[in-house]
């Protein structure tokens, strides 16, 4: 299947674009699944009302950070209304993060519990809960123009880029090339640790570090494929490439 081409607003900031991204309706099935789930609910969270949207960044306006994962959890950002929270991916990831001093506090499990987070932005190529986790790639496609213009605004300050996983890396680097920098051909692959300096392409913008780094993922992190010390230390290399200050490893 495939979905007219949508542009996103020219917004003149990462939290309009955030207002006019929560009321896209643009991909039926992710529209139907995203709606379905609040319906149903999980029996853990029956006495929440979901918010069933799609799923803004967070994080600063002047972040020179940008952690690009893959889409919202069904039960996460779905229901909580931010990215990487209330799941066990964003247990891991801030956890990590406040362990740097990149995040105002080591949990993050509703829209209101205080969580900051210090020059670091959070974002997704798909900003639908999809069913099994699965985006298609007209999916991924039509949510691309949100990332650009995402991209486009945070190109002032944006330094590095960490794409948590395969899907965030392959989806990532043709927005960067929109966006205002220069890929390698052919581009690389994804792997864990992988570091790419892509050269800027428009004024304003610096050049930027991508770093590769495995998903935080219920399956990664129980299974010790990604472990507390292996995520720090991709997130701790990219923070001190932004010029980001970072607690010193204990």
């Amino acid at each position: 299947m495939t979905y007219p081409t949508r542009q996103a607003p020219r917004a003149a900031d990462v939290h309009a674009l955030g207002r006019s991204l929560s009321e896209c309706r643009a991909c039926p099935r992710l529209v139907d699944w995203r709606e379905e789930t609040a319906r149903a609910k999980r029996p853990a969270f029956r006495d929440w009302d979901y918010w069933a949207r799609p799923v803004p960044g967070f994080g600063p306006a002047d972040a020179r950070m940008l952690l690009v994962g893959l889409a919202p959890a069904a039960h996460g950002g779905n229901r909580t209304g931010r990215m990487f929270t209330g799941d066990r991916a964003g247990d891991v990831l801030v956890a990590a993060l406040h362990d740097l001093g990149l995040a105002s506090q080591p949990t993050s499990t509703h829209s209101g519990d205080g969580l900051q987070l210090y020059g670091v932005r959070f974002t997704s190529p798909v900003h639908c809960a999809p069913p099994a986790n699965k985006p298609t790639p007209a999916e991924r496609d039509t949510c691309r123009p949100w990332l650009v213009r995402e991209l486009e605004l945070l190109r002032p300050t944006l330094r590095t880029v960490v794409a948590l996983g395969a899907f965030g890396w392959q989806a990532v680097l043709p927005v960067l090339g929109e966006g205002g920098w220069s890929l390698p051909r052919p581009r690389p692959a994804f792997a864990h640790g992988a570091r790419l300096e892509l050269p800027p392409t428009q004024p304003g913008a610096a050049p930027l570090a991508v770093h590769g780094c495995y998903h935080v993922t219920q399956r990664n992190t129980f299974t010790g494929r990604l472990t507390p010390a292996m995520l720090r230390d991709v997130l701790r290399t990219a923070a001190l490439e932004a010029g980001l200050p970072v607690r010193p490893a204990s």
